[in-house]
Protein backbone atom coordinates (compact mmCIF):
# COMPACT_ATOMS: atom_id res chain seq x y z
CA UNK A 1 0.00 0.00 0.00
CA UNK A 2 1.60 3.36 -0.87
CA UNK A 3 1.28 5.95 1.30
CA UNK A 4 1.50 9.67 0.13
CA UNK A 5 4.20 12.22 1.42
CA UNK A 6 1.20 14.23 2.83
CA UNK A 7 0.94 11.25 4.97
CA UNK A 8 3.54 13.47 6.96
CA UNK A 9 0.74 15.79 7.80
CA UNK A 10 -0.66 12.65 10.55
CA UNK A 11 2.07 12.37 12.13
CA UNK A 12 1.01 14.24 15.14
CA UNK A 13 -0.04 13.33 18.66
CA UNK A 14 -2.96 14.92 18.10
CA UNK A 15 -3.65 12.65 15.28
CA UNK A 16 -2.91 9.87 17.14
CA UNK A 17 -5.06 8.97 20.10
CA UNK A 18 -3.95 7.34 23.06
CA UNK A 19 -3.92 3.58 22.39
CA UNK A 20 -6.15 1.52 24.92
CA UNK A 21 -4.07 -1.09 26.90
CA UNK A 22 -5.31 -3.18 29.51
CA UNK A 23 -3.65 -3.08 32.58
CA UNK A 24 -1.93 0.02 31.59
CA UNK A 25 -1.67 3.59 31.64
CA UNK A 26 -0.17 5.71 28.49
CA UNK A 27 1.45 8.85 30.44
CA UNK A 28 2.91 10.36 27.46
CA UNK A 29 3.12 9.92 23.41
CA UNK A 30 4.70 12.26 20.96
CA UNK A 31 5.75 12.04 16.76
CA UNK A 32 7.42 13.59 14.96
CA UNK A 33 8.80 13.26 11.08
CA UNK A 34 12.37 11.52 10.51
CA UNK A 35 13.42 11.77 7.18
CA UNK A 36 16.34 9.48 5.46
CA UNK A 37 16.01 8.02 9.16
CA UNK A 38 19.71 6.46 10.30
CA UNK A 39 20.60 6.72 6.52
CA UNK A 40 18.70 4.19 5.52
CA UNK A 41 16.68 6.30 2.98
CA UNK A 42 13.30 5.70 4.57
CA UNK A 43 10.84 8.74 5.95
CA UNK A 44 9.00 7.88 8.90
CA UNK A 45 6.71 9.02 11.94
CA UNK A 46 8.60 8.39 14.78
CA UNK A 47 5.75 7.41 17.61
CA UNK A 48 7.35 7.58 21.37
CA UNK A 49 4.96 6.17 23.71
CA UNK A 50 5.34 5.67 27.84
CA UNK A 51 2.70 3.73 29.79
CA UNK A 52 3.14 2.74 33.32
CA UNK A 53 1.20 -0.06 35.10
CA UNK A 54 -0.39 1.13 38.16
CA UNK A 55 0.34 0.12 41.47
CA UNK A 56 3.77 -1.16 39.65
CA UNK A 57 5.39 1.95 39.92
CA UNK A 58 7.37 1.33 36.00
CA UNK A 59 8.11 3.40 33.52
CA UNK A 60 7.80 1.42 29.98
CA UNK A 61 9.11 3.04 26.70
CA UNK A 62 7.43 2.03 23.58
CA UNK A 63 8.68 3.23 19.68
CA UNK A 64 6.55 2.87 16.89
CA UNK A 65 8.21 3.56 13.47
CA UNK A 66 5.49 4.03 10.55
CA UNK A 67 6.41 4.47 7.14
CA UNK A 68 5.50 7.56 5.84
CA UNK A 69 5.52 5.99 2.05
CA UNK A 70 5.25 2.35 0.51
CA UNK A 71 3.89 0.78 3.61
CA UNK A 72 3.35 -2.81 2.67
CA UNK A 73 0.32 -3.33 4.94
CA UNK A 74 1.90 -5.38 7.34
CA UNK A 75 3.42 -4.97 10.94
CA UNK A 76 6.36 -6.52 13.23
CA UNK A 77 7.18 -6.27 16.36
CA UNK A 78 10.94 -6.96 17.12
CA UNK A 79 12.64 -8.62 19.93
CA UNK A 80 15.92 -8.08 21.92
CA UNK A 81 18.77 -9.86 23.18
CA UNK A 82 20.29 -10.94 26.71
CA UNK A 83 18.70 -8.64 29.04
CA UNK A 84 18.10 -5.80 26.70
CA UNK A 85 14.11 -6.35 26.29
CA UNK A 86 14.11 -4.49 22.69
CA UNK A 87 16.70 -3.57 20.39
CA UNK A 88 16.13 0.08 19.14
CA UNK A 89 18.26 -0.06 15.99
CA UNK A 90 16.07 -3.00 14.38
CA UNK A 91 13.31 -0.69 14.09
CA UNK A 92 15.00 1.61 10.86
CA UNK A 93 15.95 -2.10 8.91
CA UNK A 94 11.81 -2.84 9.44
CA UNK A 95 10.71 0.04 8.02
CA UNK A 96 13.01 0.69 5.21
CA UNK A 97 11.27 -2.72 4.10
CA UNK A 98 7.99 -1.36 4.50
CA UNK A 99 6.73 -2.63 8.05
CA UNK A 100 5.02 -0.35 10.55
CA UNK A 101 7.58 -1.92 13.69
CA UNK A 102 7.58 -1.49 17.04
CA UNK A 103 9.87 -2.39 20.41
CA UNK A 104 10.49 -1.48 23.89
CA UNK A 105 12.40 -1.20 26.80
CA UNK A 106 10.75 -3.04 29.36
CA UNK A 107 11.10 -0.49 31.76
CA UNK A 108 14.83 -1.16 31.80
CA UNK A 109 16.21 1.98 30.82
CA UNK A 110 19.57 1.75 32.63
CA UNK A 111 19.99 -2.22 31.23
CA UNK A 112 23.66 -2.82 29.60
CA UNK A 113 21.99 -6.05 28.03
CA UNK A 114 24.60 -8.22 30.08
CA UNK A 115 23.33 -7.20 33.18
CA UNK A 116 20.22 -6.61 35.23
CA UNK A 117 21.94 -5.38 38.51
CA UNK A 118 20.61 -1.82 37.74
CA UNK A 119 16.87 -3.27 37.57
CA UNK A 120 16.53 -6.44 39.50
CA UNK A 121 16.02 -5.47 43.27
CA UNK A 122 13.82 -3.22 44.75
CA UNK A 123 16.47 -3.54 48.24
CA UNK A 124 18.76 -5.52 49.33
CA UNK A 125 16.74 -9.08 48.84
CA UNK A 126 13.58 -8.05 47.34
CA UNK A 127 13.60 -8.92 43.53
CA UNK A 128 11.65 -5.65 41.56
CA UNK A 129 8.89 -8.75 40.35
CA UNK A 130 6.80 -5.98 38.10
CA UNK A 131 9.98 -4.79 36.38
CA UNK A 132 10.64 -8.79 36.04
CA UNK A 133 7.44 -9.22 35.01
CA UNK A 134 7.60 -6.64 32.17
CA UNK A 135 10.77 -8.21 31.04
CA UNK A 136 9.30 -11.24 30.94
CA UNK A 137 6.41 -11.22 28.73
CA UNK A 138 4.05 -8.10 30.15
CA UNK A 139 5.43 -5.54 28.01
CA UNK A 140 5.63 -7.16 24.69
CA UNK A 141 2.10 -7.69 24.78
CA UNK A 142 1.76 -4.12 25.27
CA UNK A 143 4.10 -3.22 22.65
CA UNK A 144 1.71 -5.09 20.46
CA UNK A 145 -1.35 -3.42 21.04
CA UNK A 146 -0.16 -0.09 21.34
CA UNK A 147 2.04 -0.41 18.01
CA UNK A 148 -1.33 -2.04 16.29
CA UNK A 149 -3.76 0.69 17.70
CA UNK A 150 -1.10 3.35 16.34
CA UNK A 151 -0.85 1.81 12.99
CA UNK A 152 -4.79 1.70 12.33
CA UNK A 153 -4.88 5.13 13.48
CA UNK A 154 -2.09 6.66 11.22
CA UNK A 155 -2.87 4.39 8.11
CA UNK A 156 -6.66 4.42 8.88
CA UNK A 157 -6.76 0.86 8.25
CA UNK A 158 -5.66 -2.64 10.47
CA UNK A 159 -2.48 -4.43 9.31
CA UNK A 160 -3.40 -7.34 6.86
CA UNK A 161 -0.77 -9.01 8.62
CA UNK A 162 1.53 -8.97 11.81
CA UNK A 163 4.78 -10.83 12.59
CA UNK A 164 7.72 -10.61 15.20
CA UNK A 165 11.26 -11.48 14.19
CA UNK A 166 14.03 -11.71 17.30
CA UNK A 167 16.98 -14.24 18.37
CA UNK A 168 17.71 -14.71 21.51
CA UNK A 169 15.78 -13.34 24.04
CA UNK A 170 13.88 -11.80 20.84
CA UNK A 171 13.37 -15.43 20.16
CA UNK A 172 11.92 -16.21 23.81
CA UNK A 173 9.73 -13.36 23.77
CA UNK A 174 8.58 -14.83 20.09
CA UNK A 175 8.15 -17.95 21.78
CA UNK A 176 6.21 -16.58 24.61
CA UNK A 177 3.59 -14.42 22.09
CA UNK A 178 2.76 -17.86 21.07
CA UNK A 179 2.30 -19.69 24.09
CA UNK A 180 0.52 -16.40 26.57
CA UNK A 181 -0.62 -14.38 23.69
CA UNK A 182 -1.47 -16.46 20.61
CA UNK A 183 -3.65 -13.87 18.58
CA UNK A 184 -0.82 -11.26 18.78
CA UNK A 185 1.11 -12.51 15.42
CA UNK A 186 0.29 -13.87 12.67
CA UNK A 187 3.49 -15.60 12.03
CA UNK A 188 6.48 -15.83 14.31
CA UNK A 189 10.24 -15.50 13.40
CA UNK A 190 11.97 -16.91 17.21
CA UNK A 191 15.64 -18.12 16.31
CA UNK A 192 17.84 -19.07 18.63
CA UNK A 193 15.46 -18.63 21.46
CA UNK A 194 16.36 -18.12 24.92
CA UNK A 195 13.61 -20.68 25.97
CA UNK A 196 13.84 -23.16 28.93
CA UNK A 197 15.36 -20.24 30.86
CA UNK A 198 15.67 -21.97 34.58
CA UNK A 199 17.51 -24.54 32.69
CA UNK A 200 20.21 -23.24 30.30
CA UNK A 201 20.94 -19.82 32.09
CA UNK A 202 22.37 -21.97 34.95
CA UNK A 203 23.99 -24.28 32.63
CA UNK A 204 25.43 -20.88 31.14
CA UNK A 205 27.45 -20.54 34.66
CA UNK A 206 28.10 -24.49 34.97
CA UNK A 207 31.91 -23.69 33.23
CA UNK A 208 33.12 -21.11 35.49
CA UNK A 209 31.89 -23.27 38.59
CA UNK A 210 33.55 -26.16 36.83
CA UNK A 211 36.27 -24.18 36.82
CA UNK A 212 36.56 -22.63 40.10
CA UNK A 213 36.08 -25.93 41.80
CA UNK A 214 38.38 -28.16 39.98
CA UNK A 215 40.85 -25.36 40.39
CA UNK A 216 41.97 -25.27 37.21
CA UNK A 217 41.16 -22.50 34.11
CA UNK A 218 42.15 -23.30 30.94
CA UNK A 219 43.72 -20.49 28.48
CA UNK A 220 41.55 -20.05 25.53
CA UNK A 221 44.00 -21.60 23.35
CA UNK A 222 43.75 -24.79 25.48
CA UNK A 223 40.03 -24.51 24.39
CA UNK A 224 40.59 -23.67 21.00
CA UNK A 225 43.25 -26.41 21.07
CA UNK A 226 40.41 -29.20 21.90
CA UNK A 227 37.49 -27.64 19.24
CA UNK A 228 40.32 -28.26 16.72
CA UNK A 229 40.75 -32.07 17.71
CA UNK A 230 36.95 -32.37 17.97
CA UNK A 231 36.23 -30.76 14.85
CA UNK A 232 39.19 -32.85 12.97
CA UNK A 233 38.25 -35.82 14.37
CA UNK A 234 34.11 -35.41 14.00
CA UNK A 235 34.21 -33.72 10.71
CA UNK A 236 33.31 -36.59 7.99
CA UNK A 237 30.75 -37.81 10.28
CA UNK A 238 28.60 -36.46 7.97
CA UNK A 239 30.27 -37.71 4.98
CA UNK A 240 31.65 -34.47 3.61
CA UNK A 241 35.09 -33.27 5.45
CA UNK A 242 34.77 -29.23 5.40
CA UNK A 243 35.93 -28.18 8.64
CA UNK A 244 32.56 -28.03 10.14
CA UNK A 245 30.82 -30.42 12.63
CA UNK A 246 27.29 -31.03 11.07
CA UNK A 247 26.49 -34.63 13.00
CA UNK A 248 27.27 -33.59 16.62
CA UNK A 249 24.86 -36.19 17.54
CA UNK A 250 27.16 -38.42 15.90
CA UNK A 251 30.31 -37.72 17.45
CA UNK A 252 31.64 -39.87 19.89
CA UNK A 253 35.21 -38.15 20.09
CA UNK A 254 36.73 -39.36 23.45
CA UNK A 255 38.76 -36.51 25.17
CA UNK A 256 40.85 -38.64 27.07
CA UNK A 257 42.61 -39.83 23.91
CA UNK A 258 43.86 -36.22 23.42
CA UNK A 259 45.91 -36.32 27.36
CA UNK A 260 49.84 -36.73 26.69
CA UNK A 261 49.30 -35.60 22.34
CA UNK A 262 50.95 -32.06 21.20
CA UNK A 263 49.16 -29.49 19.82
CA UNK A 264 50.51 -25.79 18.70
CA UNK A 265 48.57 -22.90 20.36
CA UNK A 266 47.02 -20.67 18.39
CA UNK A 267 48.25 -17.37 19.82
CA UNK A 268 51.78 -17.85 20.27
CA UNK A 269 52.62 -20.56 18.03
CA UNK A 270 54.47 -22.62 20.62
CA UNK A 271 53.88 -26.59 21.13
CA UNK A 272 52.32 -27.34 24.36
CA UNK A 273 50.82 -30.79 25.69
CA UNK A 274 47.09 -31.70 26.49
CA UNK A 275 47.07 -32.56 30.49
CA UNK A 276 44.77 -34.38 32.26
CA UNK A 277 43.56 -31.40 34.56
CA UNK A 278 42.93 -29.48 30.97
CA UNK A 279 40.62 -32.75 29.66
CA UNK A 280 39.07 -33.28 32.84
CA UNK A 281 37.98 -30.04 33.16
CA UNK A 282 36.85 -29.97 29.91
CA UNK A 283 34.72 -33.04 30.19
CA UNK A 284 32.75 -31.78 32.42
CA UNK A 285 32.03 -28.71 31.28
CA UNK A 286 31.04 -30.37 27.77
CA UNK A 287 28.98 -33.08 29.92
CA UNK A 288 26.93 -30.13 31.47
CA UNK A 289 25.59 -29.55 35.03
CA UNK A 290 24.81 -32.70 37.05
CA UNK A 291 24.20 -32.86 40.97
CA UNK A 292 27.17 -34.20 43.42
CA UNK A 293 25.09 -37.54 42.99
CA UNK A 294 25.94 -37.43 38.82
CA UNK A 295 21.80 -36.45 38.25
CA UNK A 296 22.16 -34.63 34.96
CA UNK A 297 20.55 -31.09 35.01
CA UNK A 298 20.70 -29.47 31.33
CA UNK A 299 23.49 -29.78 28.33
CA UNK A 300 26.49 -28.48 28.35
CA UNK A 301 28.41 -27.19 25.57
CA UNK A 302 28.16 -29.21 22.15
CA UNK A 303 31.17 -30.70 19.70
CA UNK A 304 32.94 -27.68 17.66
CA UNK A 305 31.51 -25.23 19.51
CA UNK A 306 33.89 -22.16 20.80
CA UNK A 307 34.37 -21.73 24.99
CA UNK A 308 35.52 -17.99 24.98
CA UNK A 309 31.79 -16.91 25.30
CA UNK A 310 30.54 -19.50 28.22
CA UNK A 311 33.70 -20.21 29.29
CA UNK A 312 36.03 -17.01 28.95
CA UNK A 313 39.60 -16.58 31.18
CA UNK A 314 42.08 -14.37 31.21
CA UNK A 315 46.20 -14.76 30.63
CA UNK A 316 47.79 -12.54 33.20
CA UNK A 317 51.89 -11.87 31.94
CA UNK A 318 53.30 -15.47 34.04
CA UNK A 319 51.13 -17.54 31.24
CA UNK A 320 48.31 -18.49 34.08
CA UNK A 321 44.85 -18.23 33.28
CA UNK A 322 42.02 -17.22 35.34
CA UNK A 323 38.41 -17.99 35.29
CA UNK A 324 35.80 -15.31 34.82
CA UNK A 325 32.01 -15.50 34.71
CA UNK A 326 29.33 -15.10 31.76
CA UNK A 327 28.04 -11.50 32.74
CA UNK A 328 24.39 -13.15 31.77
CA UNK A 329 24.24 -15.97 34.11
CA UNK A 330 26.13 -14.40 36.69
CA UNK A 331 23.85 -11.77 37.15
CA UNK A 332 21.46 -13.77 36.95
CA UNK A 333 22.65 -15.57 40.30
CA UNK A 334 23.74 -12.22 42.19
CA UNK A 335 20.58 -10.72 41.45
CA UNK A 336 18.02 -12.86 41.31
CA UNK A 337 18.64 -16.41 43.27
CA UNK A 338 20.93 -14.97 45.59
CA UNK A 339 19.39 -11.14 45.82
CA UNK A 340 22.85 -9.73 46.62
CA UNK A 341 24.11 -7.71 43.47
CA UNK A 342 27.32 -7.85 45.71
CA UNK A 343 27.35 -11.95 46.19
CA UNK A 344 31.10 -13.38 44.55
CA UNK A 345 29.63 -16.64 42.74
CA UNK A 346 33.02 -17.89 42.40
CA UNK A 347 32.51 -19.59 45.47
CA UNK A 348 29.64 -21.99 44.82
CA UNK A 349 29.74 -25.36 44.93
CA UNK A 350 28.73 -28.25 43.00
CA UNK A 351 26.11 -28.74 45.97
CA UNK A 352 25.33 -25.36 45.77
CA UNK A 353 25.14 -25.26 42.63
CA UNK A 354 22.07 -28.05 42.51
CA UNK A 355 20.21 -26.46 45.07
CA UNK A 356 20.19 -22.96 43.00
CA UNK A 357 19.06 -24.60 39.92
CA UNK A 358 16.11 -26.07 42.04
CA UNK A 359 15.24 -22.81 43.16
CA UNK A 360 15.38 -21.09 40.82
CA UNK A 361 12.24 -23.09 38.79
CA UNK A 362 10.42 -22.91 42.48
CA UNK A 363 10.93 -18.91 42.28
CA UNK A 364 10.68 -17.89 38.73
CA UNK A 365 8.96 -20.87 36.88
CA UNK A 366 5.26 -18.82 36.95
CA UNK A 367 7.40 -15.71 35.21
CA UNK A 368 10.11 -16.35 33.63
CA UNK A 369 8.69 -20.25 32.31
CA UNK A 370 8.67 -19.94 28.37
CA UNK A 371 8.50 -23.65 27.78
CA UNK A 372 4.71 -24.61 27.50
CA UNK A 373 4.67 -27.16 24.87
CA UNK A 374 0.91 -26.19 24.44
CA UNK A 375 0.33 -24.23 21.46
CA UNK A 376 -2.68 -24.94 20.70
CA UNK A 377 -4.55 -21.74 20.90
CA UNK A 378 -1.82 -20.50 18.27
CA UNK A 379 -2.48 -22.86 15.87
CA UNK A 380 -6.55 -22.73 16.05
CA UNK A 381 -6.07 -19.23 14.70
CA UNK A 382 -3.83 -20.06 12.18
CA UNK A 383 -0.65 -18.84 13.59
CA UNK A 384 2.52 -19.60 11.83
CA UNK A 385 6.06 -20.49 13.44
CA UNK A 386 10.07 -20.61 12.62
CA UNK A 387 12.88 -21.31 14.64
CA UNK A 388 16.46 -21.40 13.60
CA UNK A 389 19.51 -21.78 15.43
CA UNK A 390 23.28 -22.44 14.54
CA UNK A 391 24.33 -26.56 16.14
CA UNK A 392 27.57 -24.13 17.02
CA UNK A 393 25.94 -21.89 19.16
CA UNK A 394 28.23 -20.26 21.91
CA UNK A 395 25.10 -19.07 24.31
CA UNK A 396 22.19 -21.34 24.19
CA UNK A 397 22.87 -24.87 23.90
CA UNK A 398 20.58 -25.85 20.74
CA UNK A 399 19.26 -29.36 22.15
CA UNK A 400 17.37 -27.31 24.73
CA UNK A 401 15.34 -26.22 21.90
CA UNK A 402 15.03 -29.96 20.16
CA UNK A 403 13.73 -30.85 23.65
CA UNK A 404 11.05 -28.09 23.64
CA UNK A 405 10.01 -29.04 20.22
CA UNK A 406 9.92 -32.34 21.30
CA UNK A 407 7.81 -31.83 23.82
CA UNK A 408 5.68 -29.88 21.74
CA UNK A 409 5.32 -32.96 18.95
CA UNK A 410 4.43 -35.00 22.34
CA UNK A 411 0.98 -33.04 22.71
CA UNK A 412 0.81 -32.11 18.89
CA UNK A 413 1.69 -34.86 16.21
CA UNK A 414 1.39 -32.77 13.60
CA UNK A 415 3.27 -29.80 15.03
CA UNK A 416 5.22 -29.24 11.48
CA UNK A 417 2.20 -28.25 10.42
CA UNK A 418 2.40 -24.79 12.12
CA UNK A 419 5.73 -24.83 13.41
CA UNK A 420 9.40 -25.79 11.88
CA UNK A 421 12.67 -25.48 13.32
CA UNK A 422 15.79 -25.83 11.35
CA UNK A 423 19.58 -26.46 12.85
CA UNK A 424 22.71 -25.16 10.82
CA UNK A 425 25.84 -26.88 11.51
CA UNK A 426 28.92 -24.51 12.14
CA UNK A 427 26.76 -21.32 12.95
CA UNK A 428 27.58 -20.02 16.60
CA UNK A 429 24.86 -17.42 18.62
CA UNK A 430 22.33 -15.98 16.04
CA UNK A 431 24.88 -16.30 13.46
CA UNK A 432 28.81 -16.18 12.84
CA UNK A 433 30.92 -19.31 11.94
CA UNK A 434 31.76 -20.57 8.98
CA UNK A 435 28.14 -22.52 8.13
CA UNK A 436 25.43 -21.25 6.14
CA UNK A 437 22.48 -18.75 7.28
CA UNK A 438 18.83 -18.09 6.17
CA UNK A 439 18.84 -15.44 3.40
CA UNK A 440 15.07 -14.83 3.48
CA UNK A 441 13.81 -16.93 6.73
CA UNK A 442 11.04 -13.82 7.69
CA UNK A 443 10.09 -13.48 4.00
CA UNK A 444 9.52 -17.82 3.72
CA UNK A 445 7.22 -17.02 6.77
CA UNK A 446 5.15 -14.69 5.14
CA UNK A 447 4.91 -16.80 2.28
CA UNK A 448 3.94 -19.67 4.85
CA UNK A 449 0.85 -17.28 6.27
CA UNK A 450 -0.08 -15.55 3.49
CA UNK A 451 -0.14 -18.54 0.70
CA UNK A 452 0.02 -21.52 3.02
CA UNK A 453 3.35 -22.11 1.51
CA UNK A 454 5.23 -24.18 4.05
CA UNK A 455 9.06 -24.01 4.15
CA UNK A 456 10.03 -27.43 3.18
CA UNK A 457 13.59 -25.98 3.80
CA UNK A 458 15.20 -22.86 4.63
CA UNK A 459 17.13 -21.24 1.81
CA UNK A 460 20.47 -20.21 3.30
CA UNK A 461 24.03 -19.68 2.48
CA UNK A 462 27.98 -18.85 3.41
CA UNK A 463 30.43 -16.43 2.05
CA UNK A 464 32.76 -19.23 3.03
CA UNK A 465 33.52 -22.25 0.57
CA UNK A 466 33.78 -25.32 1.33
CA UNK A 467 37.81 -25.57 2.27
CA UNK A 468 39.51 -28.45 4.45
CA UNK A 469 42.87 -25.87 5.14
CA UNK A 470 41.30 -22.68 5.48
CA UNK A 471 38.27 -20.62 6.04
CA UNK A 472 38.12 -17.53 3.14
CA UNK A 473 35.41 -15.07 1.78
CA UNK A 474 35.20 -14.96 -2.09
CA UNK A 475 35.11 -12.01 -3.25
CA UNK A 476 33.01 -10.79 -0.51
CA UNK A 477 30.28 -13.07 -2.17
CA UNK A 478 28.10 -15.88 -1.55
CA UNK A 479 30.39 -19.00 -1.66
CA UNK A 480 28.41 -22.18 -0.73
CA UNK A 481 24.70 -23.10 -0.34
CA UNK A 482 23.15 -25.69 1.33
CA UNK A 483 19.78 -25.31 2.44
CA UNK A 484 18.60 -26.30 5.99
CA UNK A 485 16.37 -29.46 6.31
CA UNK A 486 13.16 -29.16 9.17
CA UNK A 487 14.21 -30.83 12.27
CA UNK A 488 14.90 -33.52 12.78
CA UNK A 489 15.53 -34.25 9.60
CA UNK A 490 19.52 -33.49 8.52
CA UNK A 491 21.15 -32.54 5.02
CA UNK A 492 23.33 -35.11 3.75
CA UNK A 493 26.03 -34.47 1.18
CA UNK A 494 25.14 -36.69 -1.91
CA UNK A 495 27.80 -35.89 -4.88
CA UNK A 496 28.63 -33.06 -7.07
CA UNK A 497 29.99 -29.56 -5.78
CA UNK A 498 29.85 -29.43 -1.91
CA UNK A 499 29.55 -25.63 -2.54
CA UNK A 500 26.04 -26.40 -4.12
CA UNK A 501 22.78 -27.10 -2.95
CA UNK A 502 21.94 -29.15 -5.46
CA UNK A 503 24.52 -31.30 -3.92
CA UNK A 504 22.78 -32.32 -0.75
CA UNK A 505 19.53 -33.39 0.03
CA UNK A 506 17.54 -33.98 3.68
CA UNK A 507 17.22 -37.31 5.67
CA UNK A 508 15.94 -38.81 8.73
CA UNK A 509 18.42 -38.46 11.62
CA UNK A 510 17.52 -40.65 14.74
CA UNK A 511 20.70 -39.79 16.58
CA UNK A 512 19.21 -36.86 17.84
CA UNK A 513 17.28 -38.76 20.50
CA UNK A 514 20.02 -38.80 22.38
CA UNK A 515 22.33 -35.68 21.49
CA UNK A 516 24.07 -34.70 24.20
CA UNK A 517 21.90 -36.23 26.80
CA UNK A 518 23.21 -39.23 29.06
CA UNK A 519 22.07 -42.61 27.69
CA UNK A 520 19.87 -43.11 30.74
CA UNK A 521 17.94 -39.95 29.71
CA UNK A 522 15.51 -39.20 27.17
CA UNK A 523 13.99 -35.96 25.45
CA UNK A 524 10.03 -37.01 27.03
Amino acid sequence: MAISATAASNCTAAHLPYPSVFGALITSLSAAVRTNYTGLGVDVCQVNVTLTHPGANDTVFNQVLLPLAAWNGRFQGLGGGGYTAGIFSSLAPAAAQGYSCVTTDSGHTTNSGADATPWALVSEGNVNQYLLLDFAHRSYHDMTVLGKAITRSFYGKSPAYSYFSGCSTGGRQGLVEAQRYPDDYDGILANAPAVQWNDFTPAQQWPYTVMNNEGYAPSQCEFSAVVAATIAACDADDGLVDNIISAPALCTFNLQSLVGKNYTCNTDHAQRTFSQTLVNVVTKIMQGPVTPQGEWLWYGITPGTNFSSLAPTTTSSNGTASAQPFLISDSWYRDFLFRDMSYNTSSITYEQFAQLFSHGHQDYDSTMGSASPDLSAFRARGGKMITWQGLADNYIMPQGNMYYYAKVAALDPFVADFYRQFYSPGVGHCGGGTGVMPLDALGQLRAWVENGTAPVTLAAASLYPVNTSSSRIVNGTVARRQDLCPYPMVNVYVKGDPNAASSYKCAAHTGWQNFGTPQSMQFI
